[in-house]
């Protein structure tokens, strides 16, 4: 390991759209051929049916103008092959934090650490959550409360119903008050498991009551898997995603037309509930089921009716969930992105999959299809417009609202090969009436490449391409109908991640890279972006053939921008770091206690995870499934441990 030194710039490029304020320009990139932006882009509203029947018929026309010999898009929803449904429930939550004064800077500062959220006045959901008086997290199925001043754990809720098989998802939290939203998934059940059997499995909430020792206030079902949530002005809203209820047959003989008619055939005898998602909802003893209704359903103008999101909102100052109140589209989307007073839903458009050999997509089927929402007031969420947009998202850093606007970062193009055909841009989008519609774009971004990480900052926005070296490109945003590059960035390796510090400086973390684009492992960089003319890197700390999950899961970066102090997972444990003025330093690394794991033959050990960090007062908490550490930020020291396995 070496610790980080004053580098030149080669390799990679890291993009700077900013204010120009007089400073030197750069050649702007030249315009990208039309083929490679992809084509003009027609606003999608949203469409509601007139009557379940109404409904029927436009779900029924446009699943069989979509489906194809092995179901929707190659999406494995032949719920009878038990071998495409094997891997159960999907994730929880997708877990892709702004300039100083917005939500960056609330993971720091006097008092304690809060959850890295991309904006202000809209919480994620997390492993962990801390108000300053307590630290609650779920491992294995167990919601615990740890004081943090005496060091103990303080309260604990089962939330299985002793269930083993509910230990093994994934789950986070929104924490309100004396109010926990635990969010989580149901594990894989059989064929015949009326929640959990198919791809999409079930959505599972649970409303804790933390006051005194944590009870069960609640429940919440839903047949789907969750995309993500947002907290904000105490209404969570969370957003389901569910692949209609068609069991496609799957006969290994016959030709591929034979096949798709037979799967027209399902959807021609399927009924509207077959889109409609159930659910059910308890409090106490109380039990009530529920289906979404047909007058809470729209379509795009374009659809595949292959899945159905919905999204809920439930007040968190109450004592139950309720029926979630609920709001869908037909519509597909693996990305949320949330402001204090709006929620957005993105994803590519689906697609055909044709039974041509060596059929691959041009970039005129790539699209990214958006819904805007109003989440200003609290319950149902109101819809505002549609639109869409060449190319795919990295994630929902990759999307930002300001000024009335929309920008969207995303890549086009075919990046197999040599990936000369690939490009990226970034979109500027307005409002008018239902529709979200063009106002500007800079394309020809990283030729060749593809977007590894975005960032927004008010007018700026900063845009890393890598392929074989790291493009780092900063652009100036400012007039939205024309956007503008104003400097780049060349150097080795990437950053997947990037978080705005004080005094006009940039945090990438990433991984560096030989000249062949070869991954050499985990790096942080430091750089300067006061002249958008002119980025520049001061300093690197490089791990080789270390991994950071920072690098994915933007939650597992904590910075305090009070004492400079950085943590973030590398491999096994928590590395350290103090960025001072141009300089990056080590502090040291935390790690958990080895698992000893008993076998017929002889045990083993493992060194677990450690996934979190947050700061509470002038102590660190580390956070990995089998417990908590408490930390010296200055030194690394341990000061206390705390068990829950």
């Amino acid at each position: 390991m070496r610790r980080g030194t004053k580098l030149a710039a080669a390799g990679g490029t890291l993009v700077t759209l900013a204010l120009l304020a007089g400073s030197a320009a750069v050649p702007e990139p030249a315009p990208p051929a039309p083929w490679a932006v992809g084509p003009p882009m027609v606003p999608v509203g949203l469409v509601s049916f007139d009557s379940c029947a109404d409904a029927l018929s436009e779900l029924r026309a446009a699943a069989t103008a979509s489906v194809g010999p092995y179901g929707f898009g190659g999406e494995a929803v032949l719920l009878r092959d038990r071998a495409a449904t094997a891997g159960g429930a999907e994730s929880m939550a997708r877990t892709f934090a702004g300039a100083p004064g917005d939500a960056a800077a609330r993971t720091g500062g006097a008092g304690h650490s809060t959850t890295n959220n991309h904006e202000a006045g809209a919480d994620e959901p997390d492993l962990v959550k801390t108000d300053g008086r307590r630290i609650v997290t779920v491992t294995h199925g167990v919601l615990r409360v740890i004081e943090p001043v005496s060091r103990r754990v303080v309260g604990e809720l089962d939330l299985t119903g002793g269930q083993d098989e509910l230990r093994l998802p994934e789950h986070r939290l929104l924490l309100l008050g004396d109010r926990a939203l635990v969010l989580a998934a149901d594990a894989p059940g059989p064929a015949g498991n009326h929640w959990s059997a198919g791809p999409a499995g079930a959505t599972r909430l649970m409303l804790i009551g933390l006051a005194g020792q944590p009870r069960l206030l609640g429940t919440y079902r839903m047949r789907g898997s969750t995309v993500d949530a947002r907290l904000t002005d105490g209404t969570a809203r969370v957003v389901v995603r569910a692949t209609p209820r068609l069991e496609f047959p799957f006969e290994p003989a016959g030709s591929d037309p034979v096949r798709t008619e037979r799967n027209r055939r399902v959807i021609a005898r399927a009924d509207v509930e077959a889109w409609l998602p159930e659910y059910e909802w308890t409090a106490g003893a109380e039990r009530h089921t529920g289906r979404v209704g047909c007058d809470r359903l729209s379509r795009p103008k374009r659809m595949t009716a292959s899945s159905t999101l919905t999204v809920l909102s439930f007040d968190l100052t109450s004592d139950r969930l309720g029926d979630g109140d609920p709001v869908a589209v037909a519509a597909d989307a693996d990305t949320v992105y949330g402001t204090a007073t709006g929620l957005y839903l993105a994803g590519q458009r689906p697609m055909a999959m044709p039974a041509t050999p060596h059929w691959r997509p041009s970039s005129a089927d790539q699209v990214t299809e958006i819904y805007q929402f109003d989440t200003a007031a609290p319950g149902r969420p109101r819809f505002l417009a549609a639109g869409s947009v060449p190319g795919w998202l990295i994630n929902q850093y990759a999307l930002s609202e300001w000024a009335g606007h929309l920008r969207v970062a995303t890549t086009t193009g075919d990046l197999g090969g040599d990936g000369s055909a690939s490009e990226s841009a970034v979109h500027i989008l307005r409002r008018d009436g239902g529709a979200l519609v063009p106002t500007g774009v800079v394309g020809g971004l990283g030729r060749g490449e593809r977007i590894y990480s975005v960032r927004y900052l008010g007018p700026v926005a900063y845009v890393v391409t890598f392929r074989q070296t790291d493009p780092l490109y900063s652009l100036d945003l400012t007039d939205p109908a024309a956007p503008v590059v104003t400097g780049e960035l060349k150097i080795t390796g990437y950053s997947a991640y990037l978080h705005p510090l004080p005094d006009g400086r940039l945090l990438g973390v990433g991984q560096e890279a030989d000249g062949q684009g070869r991954a050499e492992g985990v790096q942080v960089s430091l750089f300067d972006v006061r002249d958008p003319a002119r980025p520049t890197r001061l300093d690197q700390w490089h791990l080789p053939n270390g991994w950071s999950a920072a690098e994915h899961d933007p939650h597992a970066f904590l910075y305090r921008p009070d004492t400079g102090l950085v943590a973030l997972p590398v491999d096994t444990g928590i590395r350290l770091l103090r960025v001072t003025g141009d300089t990056i330093s080590e502090i040291g690394a935390v790690t958990h206690p080895s698992v000893e794991h008993p076998t017929a033959r002889r045990p083993w050990m493992s060194s677990p995870a450690v996934r979190r960090s947050l700061v509470i007062g002038d102590v660190l908490w580390t956070v990995s499934d089998v417990g908590l550490r408490a930390s010296d930020p200055v030194t690394a020291r341990s000061l206390g441990w705390i068990t829950t396995t």
